[in-house]
């Protein structure tokens, strides 16, 4: 995936936005939902990469699986993985990326889910 692509399926999530909110980072792009970070990625940086929330349980067995992801870098390593975008195909970079997005909307109150689901 290009950059340009890694940005258009963040922004293609329902609610989702780019911000750059870290003034020391400016190369640092991060995509949120309602308010809450879903997906970092510095996206001139290469190798391209891109930071994901996923499931505890399922970061691991997805770390075990694939040299190409790693935790989390300056996150929760628990919840977060580091993904090098280049070394998976593209349809599985754009499903941990839907995931990051599901997690991050799942937890989010209900009043501000219902509002994302209207067209």
């Amino acid at each position: 995936m290009t950059p340009g692509e890694i940005r258009a399926c963040c922004l293609g999530q329902n609610g989702a936005f780019e911000d750059t909110p870290f003034p020391r980072y400016p190369e640092l792009t991060v995509f949120k939902v309602a308010g809450k970070i879903f997906a970092l990625s510095s996206l001139e940086e290469r190798p391209l990469k891109v930071a994901l929330k996923c499931d505890p349980e399922e970061a691991v067995r997805l770390r075990e699986a694939h040299p190409e992801i790693v935790p989390g870098w300056h996150l929760n390593k628990r919840h977060w993985n580091t993904v090098t975008v280049g070394g998976l195909p593209d349809r599985m970079v754009r499903e941990l990326i839907e995931d990051s997005y599901d997690l991050v909307v799942a937890g989010l109150p209900k009043a501000q889910r219902l509002r994302l689901d209207r067209p």
